[in-house]
């Protein structure tokens, strides 16, 4: 087989098998696996599952079989060589007998990682691949740092304001970027609103689709010390009267990627308190010329002062525009 064709080939596939589980393996990481035959087809094609479950290594290697004898695993993080809930990934390559292992990222943990190396060390070929494996940003980004990875999102007029002069807002966007929305929602793990937006809009923060809710549904979440709207006490809404305790509280309970949808209040102090680590601008074909900006109040004095975003990707959603930014140096 063309080994460098083949293996883009797998990480593709592994890749989408990780955009399938996001959202639903927190604290793990959203892996993709794929067992290659030594003749060259795709034997297995595995994805984290939920917490308890089986890594994406294993869910592949069960369904190749056989076949792994002599293979190559194609996985989008280094295999783990840690004993937690489950068993070290590295090993059951081992144990299944594949040749070669190629991964994209390495493993952050100290107890996690070391799979490439134990793997090396008993005669089986691993490679790093150069690529970049989205589903892994934010995991990767948040184990880093210690708290969740914060995406703030928000709509705006091309002139950037998020409602018109007399406060309407719904619908800035169409059809297309709000269906992105809901399939963005569930792959994350919460979503947090302040208690302005929960009682202007009374949002439910559900992950909606065509056939009703998406199967994964995120943790709901206010900030704010103001009273919730009574529903959401008992829909199971979390409140906490500030982003540091909310983001604390998260990252106990296994949350490692969270989207804010607030409004220009709560935008405001996740940036200003720069908490945010990446952003979603939906850009709608509309002039206003006024009304409610994205923020409440200015970021910083002068153009020098201000933080620069690095673009990511750009996304056309039907007239809408969706542009992905992360933190710049």
């Amino acid at each position: 087989m063309s080994d460098e064709l083949e293996i883009r080939r797998a990480l593709d596939l592994a890749v989408e098998a990780s955009w399938a589980v996001k959202g639903t393996t927190s604290p793990n990481p959203p892996v993709g696996a794929v067992i290659l035959a030594a003749q060259g087809w795709v034997a297995g094609v595995g994805a984290t599952q939920p917490p308890g479950g089986p890594h994406a290594e294993v869910v592949a290697l069960d369904q190749a079989g056989a076949a792994a004898q002599g293979g190559t695993a194609v996985v989008t993080l280094e295999p783990c060589n840690h004993t937690g809930r489950t068993g070290p990934c590295a090993r059951a390559l081992l144990r299944a007998g594949v040749a070669r292992v190629y991964y994209a990222h390495p493993d952050p943990g100290d107890k996690e990682g070391g799979g490439a190396r134990f793997l090396r060390e008993r005669g089986v070929e691993v490679h790093r691949l150069d690529a970049e494996v989205e589903p892994l940003r934010p995991w990767l980004a948040a184990v880093r740092k210690g708290h969740p990875h914060v995406t703030l999102k928000f709509a705006q007029s091309l002139d950037g304001f998020t409602a018109a002069p007399d406060g309407t807002s719904r619908w800035i966007t169409g059809p297309q970027a709000r269906s992105w929305v809901h399939l963005d929602r569930s792959r994350r793990d919460a979503i947090i609103v302040g208690t302005g937006t929960a009682w202007a809009d009374r949002p439910a923060l559900t992950a909606r689709c065509a056939r009703g809710l998406y199967p994964h549904q995120p943790r709901r979440v206010v900030i704010g010390t103001r009273a919730v709207p009574e529903y959401m006490r008992e829909q199971g809404f979390e409140q906490y009267p500030g982003i540091p305790q909310a983001l604390e509280a998260l990252w106990r309970k296994g949350d490692r990627d969270v989207l804010i949808e607030g409004g220009a209040g709560l935008a405001h102090s996740a940036l200003a308190g720069d908490y945010v680590d990446a952003l979603q601008a939906y850009v709608a074909p509309l002039v206003l010329g006024g009304g409610l900006g994205v923020v409440r109040s200015p970021l910083a004095p002068t153009l020098d002062a201000a933080r620069r975003w690095r673009t990511l990707r750009v996304h056309r959603l039907g007239p809408d525009t969706l542009i992905e930014m992360e933190r710049g140096e």
